[in-house]
């Protein structure tokens, strides 16, 4: 069935990511859901692939103007969101949609849609190896690393509120995992 919706929330360095990029391989009729940020890419990211990249400004006229179908001020000025657009473009075009998202925007997601919306958080091993992993990432600075550790602690408290919840101690493990609850949500 086209048109539900597959959220995926996690602290960052979980593996959700590598997870996802994963699953939208195979055939699920899914399309991944481009977030909006405030921030700025990262590494090789291009705008309107990993991300839409909007000024703060350009994200706070999008908010004024009700653009969002979820959004949040993550961080002081970094703003993450869900354009509407976005969402209609995907269901409009006769596929599922999948989000890769915070964790209060997914539970508001999931909220919204209800039962047309699974959500699916992706719980770390342990908040030590999350921090080694962020580390080896290589991508943001020690004190950044050290903020995303902390909102962790915050975000695995609302595992809870999620439909199912895979930990990825095992990538193969949690891949072939996250592949079988889709295949009952999307039956």
């Amino acid at each position: 069935m086209s048109g539900k919706l597959i959220i995926f929330s996690a602290p960052s360095g979980a593996g959700k990511s590598t997870i996802l990029n994963e699953i939208l391989e195979e055939n699920f009729n899914l399309e991944f859901s481009i977030s909006a940020t405030s921030r700025k890419p990262r590494g090789q990211e291009k705008h309107g692939k990993e991300y839409y990249f909007l000024s703060a400004d350009e994200f706070r006229t999008k908010v004024e103007n009700d653009e969002f179908v979820e959004w949040e001020e993550v961080y002081e000025n970094c703003f993450y969101g869900t354009l509407k657009s976005e969402v209609d473009r995907i269901i409009q075009s006769g596929k599922n949609v999948i989000f890769d998202i915070d964790v209060v925007g997914g539970i508001n997601i999931k909220n919204m849609y209800k039962e047309n919306a699974l959500s699916i958080f992706i719980m770390p091993p342990s908040v030590e190896i999350l921090k080694q992993r962020l580390i080896n990432r290589g991508t943001d600075s020690k004190e950044f690393i050290e903020e995303r550790v902390n909102k962790a602690s915050f975000e695995m408290e609302h595992a809870n509120q999620f439909d199912t919840t895979v930990v990825n101690s095992d990538l193969n493990k949690a891949i072939l995992d996250t592949r079988n609850i889709l295949n009952k949500f999307l039956k």
